[in-house]
């Protein structure tokens, strides 16, 4: 063997092994390279999205990382809105899923695919945590019954009661001597009579009108007095006792007829429409959370899981669930009709459900049940 060849092999044998290690270490930046990408959509719903210095995190966000790293494919995500920007993605192919979740509706199923269930929540009613009846603050329940349409009615017709037999007390009393009215003049003598007419209505009046018709007039108005007082009693009541039957909200039953928030374009929404309560629409959970603190709504409806999560940290303290959890559904991703992906995924989270890891995220996002 010449000089020459014995130097080569050695070199060769380097250069192929050289090369064979930078095309181990090329490989997988190469793979990820050539990963197929798929464009996600998503609205932030505290604790499914969470979005934080323009990074997307969340239970949601969680479990779709590891189906997407499971599966071996890039994620382009987006946020929107609210659900109907969401929805209007995938309809529009602006998406390929939906990332956030949504939960099953049979108007939605017409429309899209969803993936095997991320989360099983019903709905659920929160309220601020004091104020939610009149007997929380007895002042501000009193000053909303006293100006109610109602009182003020009640107390309307109190005054003309008293100012048109003073009037008539004051005309054919005012010339009597220890009358009602010390002197002859309008003014002030029409505020003595006047003074008379309300004690008169209210109890009995000790001083009674000289004059005969007047004596009469006066005996007539103390009856109706007593009749008077009478049925403002009963008003009073029958008022008190619904401000404090309205004013309370313990569960859905008592939703209608209040100004309830939810989020825009969800099943929720509808719900409230159906029952006949004031819809507050919010494309973001953190304004309708607080709207409900600051009084411009009287109750949030939306799901529980959501709602539990909020009262647990942002929320703790200042809100309160209420009534019991209804109209329980799951809750999956979202792809377009008959996509390739439905199943794929679905297959991942089988997955994720078998070997715990949905479990871990779960217990990370809402804690040991």
């Amino acid at each position: 063997m010449s000089p020459a060849r014995s130097v080569e092999a050695p070199t060769l044998a380097r250069r192929a092994r050289l090369l064979a290690l930078v095309a181990t270490l090329a490989s997988p930046a190469l793979a990820a390279e050539q990963a197929p990408e798929i464009r996600a959509v998503a609205i932030v719903v505290r604790p499914l999205v969470v979005e934080e210095g323009g990074q997307l995190t969340g239970f949601s966000i969680d479990l779709w990382n590891e189906v997407a790293a499971r599966l071996k494919v890039k994620t382009r995500s987006r946020v929107v809105p609210d659900a109907d920007a969401l929805l209007g993605a995938l309809r529009a192919n602006e998406a390929d899923v939906a990332i956030s979740g949504a939960f099953y509706t049979a108007e939605r199923d017409r429309e899209f695919d969803f993936t095997y269930p991320i989360l099983n929540s019903g709905l659920q009613v929160m309220v601020r945590g004091t104020a939610e009846s009149a007997s929380d603050r007895p002042l501000r329940g009193f000053l909303k019954v006293l100006l109610s349409g109602g009182m003020i009615y009640w107390l309307a017709s109190a005054l003309l009661l008293v100012l048109v037999p003073a009037h008539l007390i004051w005309w054919l009393d005012r010339r009597s001597k220890d009358g009602v009215s010390p002197t002859e003049k309008y003014f002030p003598g029409i505020f003595y009579a006047m003074a008379w007419a309300a004690e008169a209505l209210l109890s009995q009046a000790m001083l009674v009108p000289k004059h005969r018709w007047a004596h009469l007039l006066a005996i007539l108005w103390m009856f109706a007095g007593v009749v008077f007082v009478a049925f403002f009693t009963a008003q009073l009541t029958a008022t008190v006792t619904v401000e404090q039957i309205r004013g309370a909200i313990n569960g859905p039953e008592d939703l209608p007829g209040k100004e309830v928030g939810t989020i825009a374009g969800s099943p929720s929404a509808a719900y409230l429409r159906g029952i006949g309560a004031n819809v507050r629409p919010f494309t973001r959970d953190d304004e309708m959370y607080a709207a409900l603190l600051s009084g411009q709504v009287d109750a949030v409806l939306w799901a529980a899981t959501a709602l539990r999560y909020h009262a647990a940290h942002g929320g703790l303290g200042k809100v309160k669930m209420v009534g019991p959890e209804f109209k329980r559904g799951n809750i999956g991703f979202v792809v377009a009709m008959n996509s390739p992906l439905r199943k794929k995924i679905s297959t991942e989270l089988l997955g994720l459900y078998e070997d715990g890891t949905y479990q871990r995220i779960y217990e990370k996002w809402f804690g040991r049940e």
